[in-house]
């Protein structure tokens, strides 16, 4: 059978043309798509997930926590982020809500997983399976030290904060508490505060 014929004419779509092959190198080539709303790229074995932005109560959740990591990611040398590329290997990375780095990222468009301290992600519903093994998942196989976890709804006014370190390949619980209690871990460094303060207004 003989190989279909090229056809010059043919408009290249990136989704399509490159399903399978997606790199650092192709994202930053053709990402963003053009036209497409706002959105999250992560990638797996090559496959690129797109994903829509988080809702609000995530978005300042996020932030939040970002802003609560600063200063203790600081006096270990490292450095608090909203979401960032982090490079899992060479056809996969993610976009976490929030990532301490051990040390400043200095401008970089992709990081390395051997320079995260913790990966954060705000659960939501369109990837709770996602956000809840998948993810960390990778994350233990690449070996980030620490995992967390948020899972807000604004509509019952409840988060809960979920703290997991690596041990042994395998994630297991550090701390946890829900908004009322206090969160606190001595380890990546020492962090106390009410999940409540991740509530937006």
């Amino acid at each position: 059978m003989a190989a279909p014929a090229f056809d010059p004419t043919a408009r290249f779509d990136p989704l399509v043309d490159l399903d399978g092959l997606w790199t650092p190198q192709l994202a930053d080539r053709y990402l963003p798509i053009p036209g497409m709303p706002p959105a999250k790229y992560e990638c797996l074995d090559g496959k690129l997930l797109v994903s829509p932005y988080e809702g609000t109560a995530n978005a300042y959740a996020a932030d939040e926590l970002r802003h609560l990591l600063r200063d203790p990611a600081r006096s270990k040398g490292g450095a608090a982020y909203t979401t960032i590329n982090v490079q899992l290997g060479q056809q996969r990375w993610i976009e976490p809500d929030f990532v301490v780095l051990d040390q400043p990222g200095r401008g970089r468009v992709w990081v390395p997983a051997e320079n995260v301290l913790l990966v954060g992600e705000c659960v939501s519903p369109s990837s709770r399976k996602n956000d809840r093994i998948d993810k960390p998942a990778l994350c233990a196989q690449a070996g980030i030290p620490y995992f967390m976890r948020v899972e807000v709804s604004y509509a019952r006014q409840r988060v809960e904060v979920e703290l997991l370190r690596l041990v042994d390949g395998e994630y297991r619980d550090q701390a946890k508490a829900l908004d009322g209690q206090r969160f606190e871990t001595d380890l990546p460094f020492e962090l106390s505060f009410d999940p409540g303060e991740l509530l937006e207004p």
